[in-house]
């Protein structure tokens, strides 16, 4: 389902780094974190989101993350980004 959500957004943020930025912008709204990726990679954008009230949702494949975003590479983190 979420990766549905992450094939249908006008605007999606790929990557942790990324994610974060958005996230301290106010730009991201929801954060997608993928449960095979690393814990020291994923927790800290955990917890910038809750700290900010952002809902964070979690999809079970890196893989399978990053194909719906379009790359083809597997993604940890994506962020969707408010219009």
């Amino acid at each position: 389902m979420s990766y549905e959500k992450v094939k249908q957004a006008t605007k999606t943020i790929i990557g942790t780094k990324q994610a974060v930025k958005a996230i301290k912008a106010g730009r991201a709204k929801e954060i997608i974190i993928a449960q095979d990726a690393e814990e020291r990679i994923t927790q800290p954008v955990i917890a910038l989101a809750e700290e900010n009230g952002i809902p964070v949702i979690f999809v079970e494949s890196r893989k399978e993350l990053g194909k719906a975003c379009g790359i083809q590479v597997g993604a940890a983190v994506v962020a969707i980004a408010a219009d």
